[in-house]
């Protein structure tokens, strides 16, 4: 009868594609144990059949599972009981799929941001235009509002509250005043902050359709503290076109406390709803 024929740890790194310190860590752990040791020097020695356990353990590392899962697997069983972590396998990789999503689109929707202050900044945006507001769902919570825009923008309260009923939001921070006459004269007190969810609301949340409408828009470049002056503008462009402006305005932050530290930089589009008045 023909002999088996014993690899080498060497051979089967060479093989396989594999370390030979990984093929040490897989015997320490259990996973892939070398048929042979030689008791006068250690060398580890495996048979075709362990070698062929190699691909297997990279299509289940592939695959997500953790070196403690493999254990039971690798050497087979119960295909009932392989069923059954495989099913745990794809639930957690489908919360995990879950959260990648939801970190995408953060991470995409924050770099638009930023690319859109830097376009504004450097074209020197900052005359009044007209554009169409497309109508989009957003969770919202209304507060009292008292012109420290960092505690506004960077708003603990808002941040609790989406926490309390799970939802994840991507996007600016948009607060809506029910008046700017007031907002410019820095008379108004109330504010409602809105961000956009990442999902459908879960429910008891505060929901909202903003948009569907036209708008007279500004891009404020510069401290907040300042931001009547681009309100002022949109006054001298109301009376010059004969539009009737809000009552309502939308300040939505492009790029502010989130971002930067250098108020220099923040770039805020005011939202105005208009209406052109008939001759």
């Amino acid at each position: 009868m023909q002999k088996e024929k014993l690899y080498s740890i060497g051979e089967v790194s060479r093989i396989c594609n594999i370390s030979k310190k990984a093929l040490r860590f897989y015997d320490q752990i259990g996973i892939i144990t070398p048929d042979v040791i030689c008791k006068e020097n250690g060398y580890r020695y495996y048979s075709r059949e362990t070698l062929l356990t190699v691909p297997i353990v990279k299509y289940y590392k592939q695959m997500g599972f953790r070196l403690e899962e493999m254990q039971g697997l690798v050497k087979g069983g119960d295909y009932y009981v392989v069923g059954s972590c495989f099913r745990s396998k794809i639930n957690e990789l489908r919360e995990q799929e879950h959260a990648i999503h939801n970190s995408y689109v953060s991470v995409k929707d924050w770099y638009e941001l930023i690319q859109e202050a830097r376009a504004v900044l450097y074209n020197k945006i900052q005359e009044v235009g007209m554009r169409y507001v497309s109508e989009d769902h957003y969770c919202y919570m209304d507060q009292e509002f008292e012109y420290h825009y960092m505690d506004s923008i960077i708003n603990i309260p808002w941040v609790n509250y989406l926490d309390t009923v799970k939802n994840e939001i991507t996007g600016p921070v948009i607060l809506e005043f029910p008046s700017w006459k007031e907002k410019m004269k820095r008379t108004c007190r109330q504010a409602r902050i809105m961000q956009k969810p990442i999902h459908p609301c879960c429910c008891g949340t505060n929901e909202i359709n903003f948009g569907g409408f036209l708008a007279a828009t500004i891009y404020h470049v510069g401290s907040h503290d300042r931001i009547e002056e681009s309100y002022q503008k949109l006054a001298e462009w109301a009376k010059a076109k004969g539009a009737s402006l809000g009552p309502n305005v939308y300040e939505r932050y492009v790029v502010d406390y989130w971002t930067t530290a250098n108020e220099d930089e923040f770039v805020t589009e005011i939202i105005l709803p208009i209406r052109i008045l008939e001759e």
